[in-house]
């Protein structure tokens, strides 16, 4: 089992750190800084702290399904468009300023870790739960990303 976390942690940190290689000066960008941000919107620090509690928590819940699965293939495709789904948002956003695909992006994301959530609990029960931090936090990102959407 640690080894399966420590592939799943290795993995997950790869996709922060490629989202992060693209998402560059976004934050702190000309373009970024001008936009009207939702009053929700939390401080810069608070996305890294709580990407690296998620992507920690996630690799947990990844770890444990795989080893209970009946069908690997089909959660290492499920886990793949996770994977490409959370790189790819932040170039299409912070990069090609599409905001509308953005959201597109987002919003599939959130879904599929939804589905995650709330498909497996029957199976895995509470450590279920492992996949509530992403989740929520893909709410809330959703919400920042509307708000961008819908108010600029």
């Amino acid at each position: 089992m640690l080894k399966r976390i420590l592939i799943f942690l290795v993995i997950n940190f790869t996709a922060l750190a490629i989202g992060g290689f693209y998402t560059g000066s976004g934050v702190s960008s000309n373009w970024y800084e001008s936009l009207n941000k939702a009053p929700w919107t939390p401080p810069g620090w608070v996305f890294g702290a709580a990407w690296t509690f998620i992507m920690i928590c996630f690799a947990f819940f990844m770890a444990h399904w795989w080893s209970i699965a009946e069908h690997k293939k089909g959660i290492a495709i499920l886990f793949g468009i996770q994977w490409v789904l959370n790189i790819i948002w932040n170039p299409i956003f912070f990069s090609a300023h599409e905001v509308l695909i953005g959201l597109l992006v987002i919003t599939s994301l959130t879904l599929l870790v939804g589905n995650f959530l709330f498909l497996n609990w029957k199976k895995m029960g509470v450590k279920t739960l492992l996949v509530a931090p992403y989740f929520i936090w893909l709410l809330i990102a959703t919400s920042l990303n509307g708000y961008i959407f819908f108010n600029n």
